[in-house]
């Protein structure tokens, strides 16, 4: 029944499709690593200055980064594991007689 499927989502183009929108939006979170943690800081900064009267120093928050860098990982795992199981086809071990 597995093999059915198999089929049918590598005939029909699923799959692909599939896969296209995975490492879309892998690409996206990539980008994230480094977006999430610039606009921590800005509104962190922005915070401190409608709150306080003396704007201080504000450091750079680079935990910000670290659910996108997990949500890469996972994705990324998640689209080999489709491809592996979608296009490539296991090993048959020869016998020799």
């Amino acid at each position: 029944m597995l093999e059915r499927c198999k089929q049918a989502i590598v005939e029909s183009y699923i799959g692909a499709v599939a896969l296209g929108l995975l490492l879309a939006e892998t690409i996206q979170h990539f980008v994230g690593i480094f977006a999430a943690p610039i606009t921590a800081w800005v509104s962190q900064k922005n915070y401190r200055e409608m709150t306080q009267k003396t704007a201080g120093s504000v450091g750079f928050p680079f935990e910000a980064a670290l659910p996108e860098a997990v949500r890469t990982i996972l994705l990324l795992l998640l689209v080999y594991c489709l491809i592996r199981w979608l296009y490539f086809k296991p090993f048959k071990a020869s016998s020799s007689n």
